[in-house]
């Protein structure tokens, strides 16, 4: 079992087909979903599963399904259609994650992009943040070139 950072196929497909909108006022709703290292999340992903979900061991810091992320409406970047989320916190929280899942909460859960955290990524009765990167051609989560 593994976590590995991709974009998910199905997305790629799914974006020509007008199913993802991120539009930050009028689009659909993004969550993102933490993931304990028995999880299996890669490019082959295709929608939200509660399989090996983490659970928050003290407090209601998270809860199944996740977060729901404040989407930036796309832009380009040089030539590069970059996506953005505000970053999330959990607090009061108690877990260990490694890594995590994007989908479309409006459109049947649909898989967007597994993160993997680079190893396991523990909080304990703190304050658990995911920080997402620049909204750039280089460093953006989600980018199209």
């Amino acid at each position: 079992m593994a976590i590995t950072s991709a974009v998910c196929n199905s997305f790629k497909a799914e974006v020509l087909q007008a199913i993802h909108n991120f539009t930050a006022s009028s689009g659909n709703t993004f969550k993102i979903a933490l993931y304990t290292s028995s999880a299996t999340l890669n490019k082959s992903t295709t929608a939200y599963s509660a399989t090996n979900e983490i659970s928050n061991t003290s407090g209601s810091a998270y809860s199944a399904g996740g977060a729901t992320l404040t989407s930036v409406t796309p832009a380009l970047s040089t030539d590069t259609a970059c996506c953005d989320f505000a970053d999330v916190s959990f607090t009061s929280a108690s877990f260990t994650a490694n890594g995590c899942l994007i989908y479309n909460d409006t459109n049947a859960d649909r898989a967007v992009c597994a993160i993997a955290f680079g190893g396991d990524k523990t909080v304990s009765s703190g304050t658990f943040t995911v920080q997402f990167p620049a909204a750039d051609a280089d460093n953006a989560i989600l980018r199209i070139a």
